[in-house]
C-alpha cells in the first residue's frame, strides 16, 4: 500500500532510485548510498519500506471489523525525518510496502534505474539480508541491484562519490552488454576510472589428468609451457578489448584499465574490492528449464566484497544515456 507519507506533489516522473529501508543502521547505510546516487545521476528518490507482518496483520483486522484506519509506519516516519535532516537536492518519495520483501521490492523498483539495499537486516545476521533474502532480490529485481556492506566490511569513506574506480568483472562470452554500460556510466558520474578485471583458469597439463595410485603421490600440476600461456593470455585479452571497445568509443571520458588474470574470478574481485568504490557483475541469463541464476561469481562476492556491489540483468533499463 502507499503511505499517507507520499508526496504526490513531488511525484516521480522520470526513473528513480529505489532504496528499501527497514530501520536500521544497515538500511540507513544503503539510503545514504542510494541518496549520494540519486543525487548524482540527478534522478529521483523512492524510499521503500515493507511494513512488518504484525502491522499488516493488525490492519487485516481492523478492516475485517468494517473499519477503514491505516495504521501509522512509523519506520518510515523515522527515515523521513533522517532523510530530511540531511539534506538532498532531488524529490524524494516515500512507499510503505505490504507483502514480502522479496516481492514488494522487486515491484516497486520495476522501471526504476536501481534497487538499492543494506547487506544486513533487523536481525544483524552476517549473511547478505538475512540470506535467502538477498540471493531473490539477486535473481529477480528488475533492475540493476546494489548491495551496500556493512560497516564491518567497509567503512564509510569508502561509500561516497569518487571514493574508488569501478571494478567489472568480465567474462567475455558471458557478462551482458547491460553490465558493462552501467559499469561505464557509474563510472563517468563518479569521475573515477574503471577496471575491467577477467579470470581465467590455466588447464593442467594432460599428465596431471592422470589418475595416480594413492593420493600420497599426488603432486601439485604442472604449470602449462610458457608459450601456451602467453597465448591463452593473448586471446583472452584480445576478446576483453573487443567487448570494451564500443563502450570506451561511446564515454571517451572514462579512463579504461583492463587486465587479464589466471586466477579465481570471486577471490580476484573481492581482494580488488578492498579499494574500489563500486564492484559491478552481470547475473545470468535465465536457465533453459526456467530458474534464475545470479552465477557463482555474484554469489560469492555479493557476501565477500568490502565496498558496494551492483548485480546488472542482462535486460535492465541500463542508467546510461546512450
Amino acid at each position: 500500500m502507499d503511505s499517507s507519507l507520499n508526496d504526490r506533489k513531488g511525484a516521480v516522473s522520470e526513473p528513480p532510485v529505489v532504496v528499501g529501508v527497514d530501520g536500521s543502521g544497515h538500511s540507513l547505510r544503503a539510503l545514504d548510498w542510494a541518496l549520494g546516487a540519486a543525487e548524482r545521476m540527478g534522478a529521483p528518490l523512492v524510499v521503500a519500506h515493507v511494513r512488518s507482518d504484525a502491522l499488516q496483520l493488525g490492519e487485516a483486522r481492523i478492516s475485517s471489523l468494517g473499519e477503514e484506519r491505516s495504521l501509522p509506519d512509523t519506520v518510515l516516519e523515522a527515515v523521513r525525518t533522517v532523510v530530511e535532516e540531511r539534506g538532498h537536492r532531488i524529490p524524494v518519495r516515500y512507499e510503505s510496502l505490504d507483502g514480502s520483501v522479496t516481492d514488494a521490492l522487486p515491484a516497486a523498483a520495476r522501471g526504476g534505474r536501481l534497487l538499492v539495499t543494506g547487506s544486513r537486516g533487523h536481525g544483524g545476521f552476517m549473511t547478505l539480508l538475512l540470506g535467502s533474502t538477498s540471493r531473490t532480490l539477486a535473481m529477480t529485481a528488475p533492475c540493476p541491484l546494489v548491495v551496500v556492506p556493512h560497516e564491518a566490511r567497509a567503512p564509510e569513506a569508502s561509500l561516497g562519490p569518487g571514493a574508488g574506480r569501478v571494478l567489472l568483472g568480465l567474462q567475455p562470452e558471458e557478462t551482458p552488454d547491460e553490465a558493462v554500460a552501467f559499469a561505464f556510466e557509474a563510472a563517468g558520474l563518479a569521475g573515477v576510472p574503471l577496471e575491467a578485471v577477467t579470470a581465467f583458469r590455466l588447464p593442467p597439463e594432460p599428465a596431471a589428468l592422470l589418475a595416480v595410485p594413492s593420493p600420497a603421490l599426488q603432486v601439485p600440476p604442472p604449470l602449462p609451457d610458457v608459450e601456451d600461456t602467453a597465448e591463452l593470455v593473448g586471446g583472452a585479452e584480445r576478446e576483453q578489448l573487443a567487448r570494451l571497445r564500443p563502450f570506451a568509443e561511446r564515454r571517451p571520458e572514462v579512463e579504461v584499465r583492463a587486465s587479464v588474470v589466471p586466477g579465481d574470478a570471486a577471490g580476484l574481485l573481492e581482494e580488488g574490492s578492498r579499494d574500489a568504490g563500486l564492484l559491478v557483475v552481470g547475473r545470468h541469463h535465465r536457465h533453459r528449464i526456467g530458474t534464475l541464476l545470479i552465477g557463482s561469481v555474484a554469489h560469492a562476492v555479493l557476501h565477500e566484497a568490502h565496498c558496494p556491489v551492483a548485480v546488472v540483468p542482462p535486460s535492465a533499463g541500463v542508467v546510461s544515456g546512450d
